[in-house]
C-alpha cells in the first residue's frame, strides 16, 4: 500500500503513467491463478492504513494488487475500463486465463465494463 499512496501523492496528471510503469514491471514472472490473486485481492481490500486519510479507489486497490501478486513471485495484469450509461471509468485485476477480479466492484455488476487498456 505504501507504493500505492506514494503514486497517490504524485501530481496528478502523471499517476496513470505511473500506475502502468508500476504494473508493467511485472511482465517477467509466470502468471498467477485465479484462486492467489483473488485472495491478495481481499487482503489488499482489507488492509487499510489508519494513517492515510484519503480514499483508495479502484485504481489504487488493483495496482497494490497487482504489486502484490508479483511480491509473491507471480503477475496478473491490471486492467482499465470504461462503461456508458452512467459513464464511469474503473481498474480491475485480470489473470492470464481471463477471470476478472474485483471488475464487479463500485456497481460493476448491473452494467459491463469493457477492458479499454490491459498491462
Amino acid at each position: 500500500m505504501t507504493v500505492v499512496i506514494t503514486v497517490r501523492l504524485l501530481p496528478k496528471h502523471r499517476r496513470p503513467r505511473a500506475r502502468i510503469t508500476l504494473a508493467r514491471t511485472v511482465r517477467w514472472l509466470p502468471p498467477a491463478d485465479a484462486r492467489r490473486a483473488r485472495a491478495v485481492h481481499e487482503a489488499v481490500t482489507a488492509c487499510r492504513t489508519s494513517w492515510w486519510r484519503g480514499q483508495l479507489d479502484c485504481k489504487d486497490r488493483a495496482a497494490a494488487t497487482v504489486l502484490a501478486v508479483a511480491l509473491t513471485g507471480r503477475r496478473c495484469r491490471l486492467v482499465h475500463g470504461a462503461r456508458t450509461l452512467p459513464a464511469a471509468f474503473h481498474s480491475w485485476v485480470e489473470t492470464v486465463d481471463g477471470t476478472r477480479i474485483g471488475a464487479d466492484e463500485d456497481n460493476g455488476g448491473d452494467h459491463l465494463w469493457t477492458a479499454v487498456h490491459r498491462t
